[in-house]
């Protein structure tokens, strides 16, 4: 295939959700559809084994759950999938939110007894801030849950984003019939626990006695003055405004009965966005291009004792990867040889000779690549929109033994490039400052200090509500300003400058004393 053919036929998408959603079992599902694994469990169990030499994955063994991206490659009806799971919990929602900008659409899954959550709000944002094209799977319909009209009203409400119902259940929980595809106008009749998915039953007029048969007298009747109510409520559904992220699309179903799941993958390699132009410092690079581009989005690191490797995960943008040549190397100023390199299919992981706008490739990482770098055959750009986000929680960095300072600095270095946290460093003082999203990553940080580097600290709690970075288009200014709050001035790994707010008044009252100072809330913006 030529390389306008091979973009034509991929897509690439994350699935998030709030935990417990039922995002693992959407992914199995996926997964079985594809035929990239042949039973169900084989997602969970892999991950076991996957990691079994990773001392740290105890915790995720300990815990139940997920705390690193796996991405799974499969095809589908001649369609390559990239499909990039990404953790649930909201200790690692920053590995989350990096994973969004490697996918060119999203599936999000929503349970539909609990609706919309917190987390699913913030991941939502993160969607939001790149115009990420959005489909809504609503999920567990074998439960009693909330009326569907009310789940489509919160998420207009909390996650600001228009929706077109494509799916329509028929009743609920212990009555749930199936559902009624207003995208095929056909019928799909509920089974629990079904293994062999049936072909939908094309039902052309929805006021046939036909239906009444299959569904129930009353349940016809509800059915066919909900989808009254819905083409008269919602306009009719537009590919082009779902590609621009300003609706989602909603389907229904219950992923552990393997009810529903066809359909939204039938539709989504129909309507889903295949790679798209993605925006560097220097200008937006087309997929067709023929001169290979890419940026690594995630580093993982294999702390066996005995391998210490790292995979950088690569998305193509533009052109082929082809194994062993030489890529230029934006941040280095030189060009390096990538000789090994993986794909993904579902846990399992095999060496390529080449991959697509698109694909994501595993490249083997001595500690020459760090999050956020650029890959490409000699064009000196950068793929922006990489963001880190002020974290929720800061502790200092407490040394605990004087004669491992140096094994301190670089297993800090080195955990920070894999984006497991943050690290703010003060110009007063020099203290180190450690920022996550969630509790847990301090345990994670701690075991790896100790394990992989030998270095024993502690973390004591600081009184900083938020990480600003800071800019003026007037250097007078911010240099006045940084004179001024000296004692709260913070620089991040690449040294950008950060005002370490201590409470949401206090910063208030500083932005307004200090008009010309832009304060922003994640590393990657534009003054």
């Amino acid at each position: 295939m030529n390389l306008e053919q091979e973009i034509s036929r991929r897509r690439t998408f994350g699935i998030i959700s709030h935990p417990d959603a039922g995002k693992t079992t959407l992914t199995e599902k996926l997964l079985l559809f594809g035929g990239a694994i042949q039973k169900a469990g084989a997602v969970k169990s892999s991950k076991i084994k996957d990691h079994a030499r990773s001392d740290w994955m105890e915790i995720e063994k300990q815990r139940g759950i997920s705390v690193a991206t796996s991405v799974m490659g499969f095809t589908y009806k001649d369609v390559k999938i990239n499909l990039l799971d990404t953790p649930g919990h909201q200790d690692f929602a920053e590995d989350t939110y990096r994973t969004l900008t490697a996918v060119d659409s999203v599936i999000m899954v929503i349970d539909c007894v609990k609706g919309v959550e917190t987390q699913t709000e913030k991941l939502m944002e993160v969607c939001r801030m790149r115009s990420t094209p959005v489909i809504c799977f609503i999920n567990k319909l074998d439960r009693e849950g909330r009326d569907p009209f009310d789940l489509l009203d919160e998420i207009e409400e909390k996650l600001r984003i228009k929706v077109r119902p494509l799916s329509w259940p028929i009743s609920m929980g212990k009555t749930f019939k199936g559902v009624y595809s207003l995208y095929e106008k056909s019928l799909h009749l509920f089974t629990a626990s079904k293994t062999v998915v049936e072909e939908g039953i094309e039902i052309s007029d929805i006021h046939s006695k036909e239906l009444d048969r299959l569904v129930g007298e009353n349940n016809a009747m509800q059915l066919r003055a909900d989808v009254e109510l819905i083409e008269g409520v919602y306009p009719d559904f537009s590919v082009d405004t779902y590609a621009a992220g300003e609706v989602a699309p909603v389907f229904f179903g219950s992923a552990v009965n393997n009810f529903g799941v066809k359909e939204l993958l039938d539709t989504f390699i129909r309507i889903a966005p295949t790679p798209r132009p993605r925006a560097t410092t220097l200008r937006d690079v087309a997929p067709d291009e023929t001169k290979f581009t890419g940026f690594v989005f995630k580093i993982h690191a294999n702390m066996d004792p005995k391998h210490r490797n790292r995979i950088a995960f690569v998305r193509v943008c533009s052109g082929a990867f082809h194994r062993g040549d030489t890529y230029f190397h934006v941040r280095h100023n030189k060009s390096f040889r990538f000789s090994n390199a993986t794909a993904f299919l579902a846990q399992d992981r095999e060496t390529i000779d080449e991959a697509w706008p698109g694909d994501i490739v595993g490249i083997y990482d001595t500690g020459n690549l760090k999050i956020g770098d650029t890959l490409t055959e000699g064009e000196k750009l950068t793929y922006t929109g990489i963001p880190s986000f002020s974290p929720e929680i800061f502790k200092e960095v407490v040394n605990k033994d004087a004669m491992k300072s140096k094994q301190l600095e670089k297993g800090l270095l080195q955990l920070m490039e894999e984006g497991v946290a943050q690290l703010f460093t003060f110009d007063v003082g020099k203290r180190k400052v450690v920022g996550t999203v969630g509790a847990l990553q301090f345990e994670v940080i701690q075991f790896r200090l100790l394990h992989e580097y030998g270095a024993t600290v502690e973390f004591h709690p600081q009184q900083i509500y938020k990480a600003c970075w800071i800019s003026s288009p007037d250097e007078r200014k911010l240099n006045e300003f940084v004179q001024s709050k000296l004692r709260y001035i913070a620089r991040d790994k690449d040294d950008k400058l950060v005002f370490m707010a201590e409470s949401k008044a206090w910063l208030q009252m500083v932005q307004d004393n200090f008009p010309d100072i832009r304060f922003h809330f994640t590393s990657e913006f534009k003054d």
